[in-house]
């Protein structure tokens, strides 16, 4: 019997910039000024969970004539909310309470971190940039990678964005995803 512990993980970094594409800082609150702490960049990372539908679509891939569509520079977008619970990841079909448009990945994306044979040949790096006026939220604290950008698409991942972040109508959210396939 052969035993596997091949998988599939991921990682999401999200950035938010000023008008002049400056990292934004989070203002600190009572303690950390106590502290005299510096701020903290607004730029977090968390593992994703690759969805249940996600693992459908990496299988249908497999296939002499896959069916579903591709996660890829066509079809490839993002979609950002505010409604993560954190209860069921695996079964979501998209973000929760869906803040702003899908946001399709940025034109050079997706993309292999290195070429075939080289370390990094299995991990997919992933792109999205809102520019400033996409958005205008609060609390911002989940992201969902789609194959389309309409009811119909499908989740391949779901991350949550922790610390929430706030986006200005002023203010760029650019979203970094990298997904890792391990076949070990």
């Amino acid at each position: 019997m052969i035993n596997s512990k091949g998988k599939v993980r991921g990682m999401v970094t999200v950035t938010v910039r000023d008008c002049n594409g400056n990292v934004k800082y989070v203002k600190n609150g009572f303690l950390r000024n106590v502290l005299r702490l510096k701020e903290k960049p607004m730029i977090s990372k968390h593992h994703n969970t690759i969805t249940t539908q996600g693992d459908g679509m990496i299988a249908d891939l497999m296939i002499s004539n896959p069916t579903q569509t591709k996660v890829d520079a066509t079809n490839g977008y993002m979609r950002v909310g505010t409604g993560w619970t954190g209860s069921t990841p695996k079964n979501n079909t998209g973000v929760n309470t869906p803040t702003g448009s899908f946001k399709k990945l940025d034109s050079t994306y997706p993309k292999t971190q290195a070429a075939f044979g080289s370390s990094g040949q299995n991990v997919v790096l992933y792109r999205t940039s809102f520019a400033a006026g996409d958005l205008n939220a609060n609390g911002i604290n989940e992201v969902a990678l789609m194959n389309g950008n309409t009811s119909a698409a499908k989740c391949l991942a779901y991350a949550q964005i922790t610390p929430a972040v706030n986006v200005t109508s002023a203010d760029s959210l650019q979203i970094d995803w990298q997904i890792t396939f391990n076949g070990a």
